[in-house]
């Protein structure tokens, strides 16, 4: 059975990061089979932690096929839509263990709903193949409901201990309850980066009035790895965080 992650959070809370090691932990794992990992940010900021680089994007190919549509031109959106899975198709990467698609920025603004719902189908025959997604997402989840998947497994906030981190959670719960993910079977809360909070499990569960999935610490060598431009896939495995992020994909997979 197909197993959807997605990952969200306000920036700065180290979201990517987390996606990063999600990615290193999972493709270890037996009962991960095929994994995709999807960087639905369009600042492709999971692209950099995995030190993957490419300028093909589902975002292009959207640019590719809206020009086409634009254009008046029978022959050139036949043409675009004969390619359009080979385009998507070539916007996968096959990695170690793993593949990776990015969503990209859409440069064309307004609403294009034929051409979204092309490219979303095209998208979903790609993502079918695989037994484990995992999506690095915005705050706000458009990229997540419009353009990758609609159903969700397990939709994982993330968030330091601070006020406003907490109060991005329950932003993002409202949206999730309001439909923004027409099928989500669980939310949970990860705590990141937590320095010098001495508030216990059961403390953290009742200020987010969510399952809280885990608590990684501040970890000097996931910062310097990141700092450095490191991938994060060469962490040590003896990292403190990832031993804390193999907790939550227990969780997850239970």
């Amino acid at each position: 059975m197909q197993k959807v992650i997605a990952v969200c959070g306000k920036g700065g809370v180290g979201k990517t990061a987390l996606t990063a090691m999600l990615t290193r932990q999972l493709k270890k794992r037996a009962d991960t089979g095929r994994l995709l990992v999807v960087d639905a940010d369009p600042a492709l900021g999971l692209l950099y932690a995995l030190n993957v680089e490419t300028d093909k994007t589902i975002g292009a190919v959207r640019d590719k096929v809206l020009a086409a549509a634009e254009s008046g031109n029978a022959g050139s959106q036949a043409e675009v839509a004969n390619e359009l899975d080979y385009l998507i198709t070539s916007s996968l990467l096959e990695e170690d263990g793993y593949s990776v698609i990015a969503m990209g920025r859409m440069n064309a603004k307004g609403c294009f709903c034929s051409v979204n719902d092309l490219l979303k189908d095209a998208l979903e025959q790609l993502v079918l193949k695989f037994d484990t997604i995992v999506i690095d997402g915005e705050a706000g989840l458009e990229q997540i409901n419009r353009q990758v998947v609609e159903k969700i497994n397990t939709l994982i906030l993330v968030t330091d201990s601070s006020y406003r981190g907490v109060q991005t959670v329950h932003h993002i719960e409202g949206l999730v309850k309001n439909g923004a993910v027409p099928y989500c079977e669980g939310v949970g809360v990860v705590f990141n980066r937590v320095q010098g909070d001495n508030r216990t499990l059961e403390e953290l569960q009742a200020l987010v009035g969510l399952p809280v999935l885990g608590v990684i610490p501040y970890d000097p060598t996931l910062q310097a790895f990141d700092a450095q431009g490191k991938s994060l896939l060469d962490l040590p495995d003896d990292t403190t965080a990832l031993r804390c992020v193999d907790d939550v994909i227990n969780k997850v997979f239970e």
